[in-house]
């Protein structure tokens, strides 16, 4: 009983099985270049941490090379404008870190006055907070009157409808300093 009928139904099921067989061939090329993927994104990303780390604490070895602070020098520093280390003013954009340079003339002869004004060696500059590590880096050794210490404040003026984002910016800065081994000086938190 070799029907046609038969016959078609056959190759209509062995057609089946072998379209079956190609997708699910298909579907396990898939899978596997799929977890290929997966794998090596894990990788890229472990090797993206790594990097991370390795700057993370080639900063911190260059940022030991400053002492530790001495409160006793800064403990009655209650104006930012008196602040004589690094100092942060955090804005809900960019973060304006002010630095004093040391005076270079070691003697007393006309310290202070206009022959040698403070100003003069004072600098601000911009810089965006995901940039704060290598700033506080590059900051020179000099700057560093009180020791390893940085005064953050949030910048003042700023509208109300920034106020969270600029705290959110300050904890970020203080977390920062923090695994930079920066001790931190909130304003005005006395």
């Amino acid at each position: 009983m070799n029907s046609p009928f038969v016959s078609v139904r056959y190759w209509v099921v062995a057609g089946l099985v072998a379209a079956g067989l190609v997708a699910c061939h298909k579907q396990e090329q898939a899978v596997v270049g799929a977890a290929k993927s997966a794998v090596s994104a894990e990788q890229q990303a472990r090797a993206a941490a790594e990097a991370r780390a390795t700057k993370r604490d080639e900063q911190r070895a260059e940022l030991a090379k400053i002492s530790l602070p001495t409160k006793s020098m800064y403990v009655d520093v209650h104006e930012p404008a008196a602040w004589a280390n690094p100092f942060l003013a955090v804005g809900p954009e960019t973060i304006t870190l002010r630095i004093i340079n040391a005076d270079a003339n070691t003697s007393d002869v006309g310290k202070g006055t206009m022959l040698r004004p403070e100003g003069a060696r004072r600098q601000e500059i911009q810089i965006r907070p995901q940039d704060l590590a290598e700033a506080m880096v590059a900051v020179p050794a000099n700057a560093w009157k009180y020791g390893r210490v940085v005064a953050v404040a949030e910048m003042p003026g700023g509208a109300a409808k920034d106020r969270a984002k600029m705290r959110r910016n300050v904890e970020s800065a203080i977390q920062q300093l923090n695994d930079l081994g920066i001790v931190v000086e909130e304003w005005p938190g006395r």
